[in-house]
C-alpha cells in the first residue's frame, strides 16, 4: 500500500513571519506604513507606496471582496486529487491590500467578482494556520 501524498505547505520568507504568527492566533495581519498611512500585502521590508522602512503590523478586519478568481479543475499536485475543483482568488481587503487566497465553503460555480467574503482559518498543524476566505452571510 502506497503512502498518501503529503500536502504542499507554504515556506514563508523572513519578512512574512509576523503574518504567519498572527494567522496561528486566527488573526489576519497586514503591514501598515507609519510614513504615508497605506497598508500593503504581501509583506516586504519597504512600503510599496512610498518606499519607507517605517512600518508596523496591524490586524485587518478580515473582510473584503473577490477582485478576481479562477476555479482549478486540474490536479497539479497529488494531494489535491480529491480536492478539485477549488477556487483561488485575489481578495481585496477593506483596508486596501489584495491577498492571494482560497475561497472555501462556496460552490465554485457561485463565485462572482465583487462578492463579499470573510476570513476563516484552516488549522493545518499546531504551528500553521492558513487564512482562507468564505462568502459573507447576507444580513
Amino acid at each position: 500500500m502506497s503512502e498518501a501524498p503529503r500536502r504542499p505547505l507554504p515556506s514563508p520568507p523572513q519578512e512574512s513571519q509576523a503574518f504567519w504568527a498572527a494567522a496561528r492566533g486566527h488573526r489576519l495581519s497586514i503591514q501598515h506604513c507609519n510614513a504615508c498611512g497605506q497598508a500593503w500585502s504581501p509583506p516586504s521590508q519597504l512600503c510599496t507606496h512610498c518606499l519607507s522602512a517605517d512600518s508596523k503590523w496591524i490586524d485587518a478586519a478580515g473582510r473584503g471582496t473577490i477582485f478576481s478568481f479562477v476555479v482549478v479543475h486540474r490536479v497539479y499536485h497529488p494531494w489535491f486529487a480529491n480536492k478539485v475543483p477549488y477556487a483561488v482568488a485575489v481578495v481585496e481587503l477593506e483596508e486596501g491590500p489584495r491577498l492571494l487566497t482560497n475561497i472555501t465553503g462556496v460552490d465554485p460555480a457561485a463565485l462572482r467578482c465583487g462578492m463579499s467574503v470573510t476570513v476563516t482559518f484552516e488549522d493545518v498543524s499546531a504551528d500553521l494556520s492558513i487564512p482562507k476566505f468564505t462568502a459573507t452571510p447576507s444580513a
